[in-house]
């Protein structure tokens, strides 16, 4: 899968073309979603490849609907990695695995296998900060706690935002 995540890395790059913000993003989420394997069982292929590329269909959707809202960006983003995986080689199931997950990654309760809470909540570890006041640390208790799906994924968040929290 090392082999198989590079060249991942590298397709998902040269389709974001330069665009550090997505293609920092995407490696911040598969480094969470990395950690999150190491505590939760998942699948590793699946997750790393949806990982990588769940937001792959941002660029579409900005195109299509002016805007980058999760409903579009789940639209927009199988077809992509679709055919990102195919010329890759990935198995036929794999691909189906992965698009589902990047189908549904802003929709929790549409999908409920573990490779999808992983995806999920690795997500999140990189957006919390973007979507909620992270300053009020009771607040962000209770969401940490109705947002993340895994107990593993609830305990990192703990531990990158809520001060004095180990």
């Amino acid at each position: 899968m090392k082999a198989i995540k590079a060249v991942l890395l590298r397709a998902m790059e040269d389709y974001f073309k330069g665009d550090l913000k997505r293609i920092n993003h995407a490696r911040r989420v598969t480094e969470y979603a990395e950690e999150l394997l190491e505590r939760e069982e998942g699948d590793r292929s699946i997750v790393i490849g949806a990982a990588v590329l769940h937001d792959i269909g941002i660029h579409q959707a900005e195109k299509k609907y002016g805007s980058t809202l999760g409903k579009y960006q789940e639209k927009e983003g199988p077809p992509i990695a679709r055919q990102i995986l195919a010329n890759l080689g990935v198995e036929p199931g794999q691909i189906e695995q992965i698009c589902e997950i990047i189908a549904h990654h802003h929709s929790p309760g549409k999908i409920n296998t573990q490779n999808f809470k992983i995806l999920y909540d690795a997500d999140w570890l990189v957006n919390l900060r973007d979507e909620y006041d992270i300053q009020d640390q009771k607040k962000l208790a209770n969401i940490i706690e109705r947002v993340f799906l895994t107990e593993s994924g609830k305990a990192l968040a703990r531990k990158l935002y809520l001060q004095g929290s180990d």
